[in-house]
This record gives C-alpha cells, sequence and structure tokens, in this order.
C-alpha cells in the first residue's frame, strides 16, 4: 500500500465539470476525467434571446460523481485509497433559491423543470433593471455596499439574480427560504451540512458578488434589502455573518457520499471558491502580478499587501476582498463579458451556410456530408487565425469592441452592446476575425490601464486556460497590444490545479497555500513577448476604440 497523499480538485465550468487528481507531494497529475452537463449541452431552461442561462443541479450531480469515479478508475485503487482532500471552484456568481433544508428548489417536487429554481449561470443577464436598481439605492444609502466590489453592481451578481426570480415567480417566492452560491453548495452537500445555518460560505463568493464586508457586520442591512424590494424580507437573517477563505476545512464526506464515489470516509472537504481564483492560485499567482483565466470570458486576478493597498478603493472593478484568493492578502478581481465567446459567436455566423445548408444536402451520401460538416467546423477558428495573422495591422479599417455580452470591467454595464465599424466591400471573414481578436485585446487593456491608473502595480501577466494555451495569434495580439510579456502556465486545468492545492492545506498537508504552491506548483511553458513594431499601431488604433465605445454607450 502507497503511503503517498493525494487530493483531488474539481474545477466547474460553464459546460463541464473536471476532476483532477494530483499527487500532492509534488503535483504531478496522475488522473483526470472531464464530464459535459447532459441537460445544458441540450440548450435546456435557457434562452439566449433573453440572456436566461439556467443550469439544473442534477446536472451537477450526475457529472460530478461520473468524473471523480472515472478518474479514480483510471488512477487505480492504490491511488483512491489514499485520497486526503476535496476542494470545489464554480463559476460565479451562480445562486440557487433552497428551502428551510437547503435543498434547491428545482430538487423538490413541482419545481423539477422550473428554471427560476435552478441554478443562475454567472453569464445570466436576466436581472439588469435588479443590478440597477441595487447601484441607485447604493448611491443614496448612508453605506455605499457596492464600495468594496468596484461601486458599481452587476447583473451577473447574486442580489441581482435572486430578487429578480423572486419578482419573476409566485410560486418560487413562496416556496425559498434562502439562497445559496454553487461554490457553497458541493462542499456542503458532500459534508451533510445544508443547512442554510450550517453552510460556512465562501469569503471569495461573498465579498465579491453579495457586498459582504466585515466592516458592516456581513451582508447588507435587512433595511436595506427591504428597502429594495419587501420580498427580501427576513432573507438576511437566514444567510450569513461570517465568512470564510479557503484553506478552511468544512468536515469530512459522509459515508453516502464516500460510497458513492469510492473514497475513504476521512476525506478532508474544503470551503469552495469561484474558478477564476483558483485558476489564479494554480497558474502560481504571487503579489503584483495579474493571473489572467482567458476562455469564454476573462477573469483577472491579482494579489496585494494589506499595506499596499491601504484604505484605497479601486473603482470598476469586480471587487477587493481580504483573502479571497490567497489568505492573507487582498484579491482583486476584474474581467471581461465574453472573450472566446466572442470567436465562438463569430465562427457560428460564418458557419451557417455549413449547418443550414450543407448539413441537409442530398448530393453527397449520409457518412461523407457528416464529416465534411464536422471537418469543416472544425477548421474555421484555426484557419481564420491563419490568416488574420498575416495581415498588416495598418491596412485593417476595421474596429471592433467587445461588449457583445455587455461589459463587466472596468465599469459594469450588461446594457451595452458589442459594435463593429469601419466595414468596406473588401472587408473578409480573417478581417473581422482580426478585428474581433484585437478588440478582446483592446477591453483587456482597459482592464489593465485602470489597476495602473488607480495605483495597482502590475509587475508581470500569466496567462491562464484555453485560449492562453492553444491560440498563438490571438496572444500574441494581446502582449503587443498590453505591450507586456505575458507567460502561459504549464498546468492545463489551473482552476482544477488550484483546488488540488487548496484541498492539500485543507487536509493538513501543507501549512499554507504558498506552500503548496511551491511545492506542486509546475511553472511556465512559453512567453509571449510583444512586438516592438507592432506595439505603437496598436497604441493608435486603442484610442479610436475607446472613442467608438464612449459613443455607442453615450448614443446607443
Amino acid at each position: 500500500m502507497s503511503t503517498k497523499k493525494y487530493v483531488i480538485g474539481i474545477d466547474y465550468g460553464t459546460d463541464s465539470v473536471r476532476s483532477v487528481i494530483v499527487n500532492a507531494a509534488n503535483g504531478d497529475e496522475v488522473a483526470a476525467s472531464v464530464k459535459a452537463y447532459p441537460r445544458w449541452a441540450t440548450g435546456k431552461f435557457c434562452d439566449s434571446s433573453k440572456d436566461q442561462y439556467r443550469q439544473h443541479p442534477l446536472d451537477y450531480i450526475e457529472s460530478m460523481e461520473y468524473s471523480v469515479t472515472q478518474a479514480l478508475q483510471i488512477a487505480g485503487p492504490d491511488v483512491a485509497a489514499n485520497i486526503a482532500g476535496i476542494s470545489f471552484d464554480t463559476t460565479g456568481s451562480t445562486p440557487v433559491l433552497v428551502n428551510k433544508e437547503g435543498i434547491p428548489l428545482s430538487l423538490t417536487s413541482g419545481f423539477e423543470e422550473n428554471p427560476n429554481a435552478m441554478f443562475i449561470l454567472w453569464k445570466d443577464h436576466t436581472s439588469i433593471k435588479e443590478a440597477n436598481e441595487i447601484n441607485e439605492l447604493s448611491r443614496k444609502w448612508e453605506i455605499d455596499y457596492t464600495q468594496y466590489e468596484g461601486g458599481i453592481y452587476s447583473s451577473e451578481w447574486v442580489w441581482a439574480k435572486v430578487l429578480h426570480a423572486l419578482r419573476a415567480d409566485e410560486n418560487v417566492r413562496n416556496a425559498a427560504y434562502s439562497w445559496i452560491e454553487h461554490c457553497d453548495w458541493m462542499p456542503a452537500l458532500l459534508t451533510g451540512t445544508t443547512l442554510p445555518a450550517d453552510v460556512l460560505r465562501s469569503r471569495c463568493a461573498a465579498g465579491h458578488k453579495s457586498m459582504w464586508f466585515a466592516g458592516w457586520d456581513g451582508l447588507p442591512s435587512e433595511e436595506f434589502l427591504t428597502t429594495l424590494d419587501p420580498v427580501l424580507s427576513g432573507y438576511r437573517s437566514k444567510l450569513y455573518d461570517k465568512t470564510f477563505t479557503s484553506d478552511v476545512k468544512i468536515g469530512i464526506l459522509t459515508s453516502e457520499w464516500a460510497a458513492r464515489l469510492g473514497l475513504p470516509a476521512d476525506v478532508a472537504v474544503g470551503v469552495g471558491g469561484f474558478d477564476c481564483h483558483f485558476g489564479a492560485v494554480g497558474g502560481e499567482i504571487s503579489p503584483n502580478v495579474l493571473a489572467r483565466s482567458i476562455g469564454t470570458s476573462t477573469c483577472d486576478i491579482m494579489i496585494t499587501s494589506y499595506d499596499e493597498i491601504g484604505e484605497r478603493l479601486i473603482p470598476g472593478i469586480c471587487g477587493q476582498v481580504d483573502g479571497s484568493v490567497v489568505p492573507g492578502y487582498v484579491g482583486l478581481e476584474a474581467g471581461q463579458s465574453a472573450f472566446g465567446d466572442i470567436y465562438a459567436w463569430f465562427k457560428k455566423v460564418v458557419a451557417w451556410p455549413i449547418e443550414q445548408i450543407l448539413a441537409k444536402s442530398n448530393l453527397i451520401d449520409a457518412d461523407i456530408r457528416e464529416k465534411l460538416v464536422a471537418e469543416a467546423l472544425d477548421r474555421i477558428i484555426p484557419e481564420l487565425s491563419k490568416e488574420a495573422m498575416v495581415i498588416p495591422i495598418e491596412e485593417s479599417t476595421i474596429i471592433a469592441l467587445d461588449w457583445m455580452n455587455g461589459r463587466r470591467t472596468p465599469d459594469a454595464n450588461q446594457e451595452v452592446t458589442g459594435s463593429i465599424t469601419g466595414l468596406k466591400l473588401g472587408s473578409s471573414a480573417p478581417r473581422i476575425f482580426r478585428a474581433l481578436v484585437e478588440a478582446t485585446a483592446f477591453g483587456s487593456k482597459a482592464i489593465v490601464d485602470r489597476f495602473k491608473y488607480e495605483g495597482a502595480e502590475i509587475k508581470e501577466i500569466i496567462g491562464l486556460g484555453g485560449v492562453a494555451k492553444k491560440s498563438p495569434f490571438v496572444m500574441q495580439t494581446l502582449a503587443d497590444v498590453l505591450n507586456m510579456p505575458i507567460k502561459v502556465a504549464r498546468t492545463e486545468q489551473t482552476c482544477a490545479f488550484g483546488a488540488a492545492m487548496f484541498a492539500s492545506v485543507v487536509a493538513g498537508i501543507y501549512p499554507k497555500v504558498e506552500d503548496a504552491q511551491k511545492a506542486m506548483g509546475k511553472g511556465f511553458e512559453m512567453t509571449y513577448f510583444p512586438n516592438p513594431a507592432n506595439v505603437g499601431k496598436y497604441a493608435e488604433i486603442y484610442l479610436s476604440y475607446l472613442k467608438i465605445g464612449q459613443f455607442t454607450e453615450s448614443e446607443l
């Protein structure tokens, strides 16, 4: 029997869950498994025309159980017997309304198919009206509860989402007792501590998304919430005052979950957190390093010392919270509401005749037709990238805005929309694609410039996630626009890897997160350096990007 200790990091993304088993001694990945959410994959409970994106808790439970057991099967019984800890990260803010027992309403009779009773995914923007009301009331209140969240509350965050669901659905409103974030519910479920009063709430989620701050004794006051809307009456007393950093152990697996997953009963389970924060830890973030998790959207994370940040508040970001990333530091969060999603949107536009005409053609047999469609869809983005990267910067007249899913930061506004300007009859698909890539880079620069303007020193930038590892064209453009080198983390699944690092701490293998990072970190696989010839050209185009943004936001 091996005496090695292993940990499991479980990362809930937008489309799937991934479980990674890691050797706690050296960070070697032993096994991994990814499972897509079956209901979500079919588009159930979503309506993109309304920006409604809901996920059923059974997707989370079934997919997690599958991915963990499959990873353990790959790793073998010796590894399974020596699992010491589990930690979770999830998207966020992704809350759900629950009953008195802490059970999501969609797991109770009568609400199984009700989207308002399900988890409201981070990218759901049905609550723009509610977010605006929160901001308006906060400006008038004696305490501006948004001040540690960048000064602007977003429709991507919990109070706006919960308020919208309660207003929209009388049955849900009558059945709901409280709410919980996805990152809090998973560890609560596995440890049998789902009663709202017993759940240890994540500092990461609470500080960045629910206006929690220790200085005003936790969440916004009952008076504030009921002034916002009487339907929130009593919610504060059913929630929490204290929060916990993700190096804290909640408990151990219940006997039921230990049996279902095939794990020892004494496996430690830690407080959860958000994917991008854990990804920054897995990517070996350190003070004054900007860790950019680049995927469907981006999440930009920094940590800074208490002395450096002092009493300064950075406006327009997604919050600054004590211990939200690495305990002992203030965590800063920003991000873009869409990044890779913009490329996916353009791919879908370009692919329309493939999916709607070629896929239905009777001129070729079904097998060849299916293969042609699959090949074409698979090659669209690589071929666009190949052609776009050779177009001289100065030749392009096209400038785009990256606000197709609203703007997260700087200065959250989910009502703004994307745009493409400067189109001509010679504007080809690769030229438009290049403008979209440049737009996502310009949106990134706006974030970096805000941090710098407010005195947050950025010494280094780290790229994490699928886009960082798979798209040299995007990463080189980003380095050129930011005029800074970007190091790409070697670890494939940095969010799950960060969860594994936290799991090693809650299991008692390491005393603190920094020790886990040092022992388990895998370093960086490459660095993109800015091309001096491109830096000045992009600086000029960026000014036009800002002007177009100002015009569309004020006039359109």
